[in-house]
């Protein structure tokens, strides 16, 4: 695929980090959300896990329900079934409204449950045991039934104590974190480090009961006077649960110059609890999480292969992790000698990359490791406990997002000590500074030279990681004694792969969501649309192998993929501005949530889930001035200088939080509201202007592609779910929907003057074309479906209807519409989709016959191309595996989207 002009590159938005609140402006009056539906009866819904096992060992899980318009109101009740029958509790609440008022998502909590559960209108059972939430002391009481988890309002401890019955089975639940403040290459310098805890700053009780509850933890990370690295903690607590899930997020704050040894490195990140231990120590057991299911089985002090035998039935109580008979009952031979047998207090796995962790131990602190064993891939989960109590723990993609660690101290002692690393203190520092010296691009000229070379858009101090951010995601149960293995291998089963409730492909299709008709289930009918169903799980199946064969892990890059192949190398071009980290490019996360929509497979979700929780994350600036602004693909993934709207799009987050209701996404997705503000901070074409610019807050130049349409996805996703700020971002949807419209050429004029305190486009004077092959690529195509379905506007939906019609038209055919062609365009296969669509909704036979023509032969990918893959291995590759060369990102973004939404709007009028 050729390059992408470096005037569409910069052609971007800016979204502001500390971005300043202002009053709420009123739209355009004449603009109106769409008329009231009709009421619609809501057919019972059949839910069903995503994977085999139910909820298995899991403390819950929450799905996201759509609803056709008028189905049903915001306030209506719902009850869950299981395959008998049987009443299941649920907790429900809506997370979006249609603009009549209806309900459009319902999110449902559940604590039980492990085959398929039929949603429908009527009263929820209550559960056995129910959530409750006591705020009224020095701490905040969540009681689960089985657990209550004490939860501190300030100070350094998150979590004082969990108590299971009268037994209090883990203490003082605290952040830690280990900085670095300087790093020096190979065997020069000294290394020291600072200790540095959690602080709490706010707590907020989000949920209550009865089925789920939900605290949210705000903070920084201290040291005396110093604080920083803030962190977002949420705690999930479900009915009649004995465990509760974190979701840990940090956002990096610190500073890392390019160049100098001193700075704030990350040495080590982590999760600790205490664990009062009371069990004899022949009674402690150790159980650490190695491949699969596979576990270390231990005792503290270990009764098994000594030379005197305790007896059978002792050795194999022992092992199974079962409270042993008194010890004058075992053979005296062993009980008289009980005190030489040395007591093992420390584990630690460490497991510094995605292909292997090694296991030792240690008798206690100052004493010699003993290697215990080791393997590829852990499963990121432990045990410290005894027959009278004990506390499993488990950190989620623990080998994906190396280096992590799992240490457990002081076993042998009144309270043992784990600590999950969410980056592993044996491991490097973080080191995020940027990866070369600028190689003299200290001019704008230059560094458009430099763009010409390596596709990567350098400036001095913009591949900073300040404001980038990555959430993980812990499970913690309080366990009455050391579980059977069969229940510890459950646990496991859920840290790997935590149970996820779902919605039928039928029931989002039927619902009308994520722009109406762009989805269809997947249709094998005719060998033509057989086909191209083989060639989408083709791209999706040699994505996923290129994960693993590429080692595409590691804490900040887990879920991202490459943009482009280096086909001399065999090897992607990781290291080469531009062409590395894809960041969203073209708008893979819509291609993958699209094909997870209607198909409903696992493997799909799964994948798409660790895009988003990457691209919303890592991406995206959280603080300083650039907040809510991504970053291009490059090298890292902060590396390039065009920060950008386009990567920070709400609507790439939609789809993840509609279907499972994750609060941390839906943060996100809240912080771009305001992300107009922003144009103020940066100029995206400040090294391509020819006049002066000045960003005026009146008169701020904005584009109706790429830059529109991030915004009124987020403007248009606080409306949907009532956020705080829905009004006014209601009123922005309607009055910049209205100002593209007025123009005159409406999409074709390309951009308009924005006024921030008004909401409103100014409307040109003359007529203007300016058309971007980028302009619908980064989700404008799907949000205007979406839009046009809400919002009854029948001007802009011709100023749209125009738009598709005439990018893959002929230059004559855009010069009599428009005075002028459009010039040099691409992408015109994944433009086929906007053809597809204006065809439906026109009702254009002729349109329609292009869409097929213009996906089938002008760009792309094409009957013609190999669609399949090539071995490798050595010596011209490092890993061997297979490559397909003629695959690019870009390609297979708008090949997948264009081919699902072909197949939805236009599958019965194929060639």
């Amino acid at each position: 695929m050729s390059p992408i002009p470096r005037r569409s590159l910069l052609k971007a938005a800016a979204v502001a980090g500390a971005a300043a609140q202002f009053s709420w402006a009123p739209g355009a009056e004449d603009a109106q959300a769409a008329p009231r539906a009709e009421a619609a009866a809501g057919d019972p819904v059949t839910l069903d896990w995503l994977e085999d096992g139910g909820l298995g060992a899991a403390p819950g899980s929450t799905v996201g329900v759509p609803w056709p318009k008028g189905a049903y109101q915001p306030d209506q009740a719902f009850a869950l079934t299981d395959a008998d029958g049987k009443a299941v509790p649920v907790q429900s609440w809506p997370i979006a409204y249609w603009p009549d008022g209806s309900l459009k998502w319902s999110a449902h909590a559940v604590s039980s449950g492990s085959g398929k559960l039929t949603l429908a209108a009527g009263d929820a059972a209550a559960p056995d045991h129910k959530v409750t939430v006591d705020k009224s002391g020095g701490t905040i009481d969540v009681s689960t039934g089985v657990i209550t988890a004490k939860i501190g309002k300030n100070g350094s401890t998150l979590i004082k104590s969990v108590i299971r019955g009268s037994t209090e089975i883990a203490r003082n639940g605290r952040l830690v974190l280990i900085r670095q403040p300087e790093i020096e290459d190979e065997d020069q310098g000294t290394v020291k480090t600072e200790r540095f805890d959690g602080a709490v700053g706010e707590v907020t009780v989000e949920q209550e009961g009865p089925v789920r509850a939900v605290v949210r933890i705000d903070g920084k990370h201290r040291r005396g006077d110093r604080s920083w690295l803030p962190f977002s903690v949420r705690l999930y607590f479900y009915a009649g649960a004995d465990s509760f899930r974190m979701v840990h997020t940090i956002t990096y704050d610190g500073t890392q110059e390019p160049g100098k040894a001193g700075g704030d490195f990350i040495r080590g990140l982590g999760v600790r609890f205490g664990v009062p231990m009371r069990d004899a120590s022949y009674d402690r057991h150790i159980r650490v999480g190695g491949e699969g299911t596979g576990l270390l089985r231990e005792a503290v002090k270990g009764i098994t292969g000594l030379r005197r035998d305790p007896g059978a039935a002792v050795q194999a109580a022992q092992y199974a992790g079962q409270k042993l008979p008194d010890p004058s009952t075992w053979d005296q031979r062993v009980t008289t000698r009980l005190q030489y047998i040395p007591e093992w207090g420390d584990y630690t796995l460490s497991q510094l990359s995605a292909d292997g962790f090694t296991l030792r131990k240690r008798t206690k602190k100052g004493y010699g490791w003993i290697a215990a064993g080791g393997g590829r891939r852990a499963s990121g989960f432990g045990y410290v406990g005894g027959a009278s109590g004990g506390f499993s723990f488990g950190l989620r993609d623990f080998w994906e997002k190396h280096p992590a660690q799992l240490d457990i101290r002081d076993a042998h002692t009144d309270e043992a000590e784990v600590t999950l690393w969410l980056w592993s203190p044996e491991a490097q520092p973080m080191d995020l500074r940027f990866y070369h010296d600028g190689m003299g691009q200290d001019t704008y000229a230059k560094q458009l030279e430099g763009l010409n070379i390596t596709y990567e858009d350098y400036e001095p101090k913009f591949g900073t990681p300040y404001g980038i951010a990555r959430t993980s995601e812990l499970l913690f149960w309080a366990n009455e004694s050391t579980p059977a293995a069969e229940k510890l291998a459950e646990q496991v089963e859920a840290v790997r792969v935590l149970p996820q409730l779902a919605a039928p492909p039928g029931q989002l299709i039927k619902a009308k969501v994520f722009g109406p008709g762009l989805y269809s289930e997947p249709d094998r009918s005719t060998p033509a649309k057989a086909k191209i169903e083989d060639h989408l799980d083709f791209l999706f199946t040699y994505y996923k192998d290129q994960v693993e064969q590429r080692r595409w892990y590691g804490f900040w890059d887990y879920g991202d993929f490459m943009h482009t192949y280096d086909t001399v190398r065999h090897q992607w071009r990781y290291d080469v501005g531009g062409y590395a980290w894809d960041n969203s490019e073209l708008s893979p996360d819509i291609w993958l949530w699209m094909a997870y929509l209607r198909s409903g497979r696992a493997d799909i979700f799964r994948f798409a889930e660790a895009l988003t929780r990457h691209t919303g994350e890592v991406d995206v600036y959280h603080l300083g001035d650039w907040a809510g602004l991504g970053t291009r693909h490059g090298v890292q993934h902060y590396a390039d200088s065009a920060k950008q709207q386009r990567i920070a799009n709400t609507t790439y987050r939609r789809y993840y939080y509609f279907l499972t209701a994750d609060e941390r996404v839906g943060d996100l997705m809240h912080a771009n509201v305001d992300s107009d503000e922003t144009f103020l901070v940066l100029d995206p074409q400040r090294k391509v202007r020819t006049d002066p610019y000045t960003p005026d807050r009146h008169a701020l130049s904005i584009g109706f592609g790429t830059d529109w349409s991030g915004l009124v996805s987020a403007w248009l996703t606080e409306w949907e779910r009532k956020g705080p700020k829905w009004e006014k971002a209601k009123a922005r949807v309607l009055s910049t929907m209205e100002g593209i419209a007025a123009q005159p050429n409406g999409f074709v004029q390309g951009s308009g003057l924005y006024d921030l305190d008004t909401g409103k486009f100014a409307v040109a004077s003359a007529p203007v074309v300016s058309v971007s092959h980028l302009s619908a690529v980064f989700g404008l195509g799907e949000l205007c479906a979406e839009l046009i379905d809400l919002v009854d506007m029948p001007e802009f939906n011709q100023a749209y209807f125009d738009y598709c019609r005439y990018f893959n038209a002929t230059k004559a055919e855009q010069k009599a519409r428009y005075g002028s062609d459009f010039g040099t365009l691409l992408l015109f296969q994944g433009h086929s989709r906007l053809d597809a669509y204006a065809a439906v909704q026109t009702g254009d036979a002729a349109l329609a016959k292009r869409a097929w023509a213009k996906f089938y032969s002008s760009d792309g990918y094409t009957e013609a191309s190999p669609w399949k893959t090539e071995a490798l291995s050595g010596p011209v590759t490092l890993v061997a595996g297979s490559e397909a060369a003629w695959v690019s990102s870009n390609d297979t973004a708008l090949y997948g989207l264009a081919a699902i939404e072909n197949l939805a709007l236009l599958g019965d009028k194929m060639p």
